[in-house]
């Protein structure tokens, strides 16, 4: 699997890096996935599967970071937390749509974030599937492959099709009957809502506007960290679901083009008023 050789990734050193790591990672997964019944799995919470895959391919990742850049720090799904004076910081989710995965369904991808000073300034989700990689650097846009990508021109919600995610078994009573509320909310208003279960690729195809939309709660930050700053950079809107830039922190969001997310905001926010 080789990466593509183009403008976009050339004129990033950090860019560079990160594909190279979720190529090399990329490896691996599809191996474990062509194999995926005898994959070894452990279960960290009902429905939420932690796969050999899963730990191998962090490690893959962390070192080949960790090896260009060895002054970061790293924020990872299945590790320690690795702290770091210098200001930048990686975010590493690599297998988003574990469950996916285990279940032999095509639909995953590695994300990895580069943040500055609490500031996200690059992003890369890789599907390495249907080999797209999708990517983003502050005030440089958003690609998919060699393509430039942008988020929808939509502003009639009848007409608009949604993602989200589903809560299970480790979430809250709370959470359930919140997301309940939500769909009861949305459901009548919009063309279509779909749930794929995989976070990342969500926001990615928000920035590539086959999604007009996605908003989700109890998010984890290597879920979203890559993705909201590639739908920033394809022209979209992020805010978490009170309409604020704690996306990270608060562990919600709703991602959309701006026509539609203040309106989309004045609905949902009623009801993740507690989140």
């Amino acid at each position: 699997m080789m990466m593509r050789q183009t403008g976009v990734f050339a004129s990033s050193a950090n860019l560079t890096v990160m594909c190279n790591a979720a190529f090399k990672a990329a490896r691996g997964l599809i191996r474990d996935f062509g194999e995926v019944e005898n994959l070894q799995v452990s279960r960290k919470g009902p429905g939420d599967f932690v796969s050999s895959a899963d730990k191998k391919a962090e490690q893959v990742i962390y070192k080949e970071l960790k090896k260009a850049r060895s002054n970061n720090g790293f924020l990872m799904e299945e590790s320690e937390e690795e702290k770091s004076d210098s200001g930048f910081r990686f975010i590493i989710d690599p297998l988003d749509g574990t469950t996916n995965f285990l279940h032999g369904i095509p639909h995953f991808a590695i994300s990895i974030a580069l943040e500055k000073n609490g500031e996200v300034i690059a992003g890369v989700i890789f599907d390495p599937i249907k080999d797209e990689m999708f990517i983003a650097e502050k005030g440089f846009g958003a690609y998919c492959n060699d393509r430039r990508i942008r988020v929808s021109g939509r502003k009639d919600i009848t007409q608009t099709l949604l993602a989200t995610g589903i809560p299970f078994a480790m979430h809250s009573k709370k959470e359930m009957e919140t997301f309940q509320r939500s769909i009861n909310v949305m459901m009548p208003k919009v063309a279509g809502i779909r749930r794929f279960g995989a976070a990342s690729l969500d926001l990615a195809y928000v920035a590539a506007g086959r999604y007009d939309a996605y908003w989700e709660s109890a998010l984890q930050p290597w879920d979203v960290a890559a993705g909201l700053l590639i739908v920033k950079e394809a022209g979209g809107y992020v805010t978490d679901l009170q309409g604020g830039d704690k996306v990270l922190e608060k562990g919600t969001i709703l991602a959309s083009n701006s026509k539609l997310h203040g309106g989309l905001l004045k609905e949902l926010k009623p009801l993740y008023a507690k989140e």
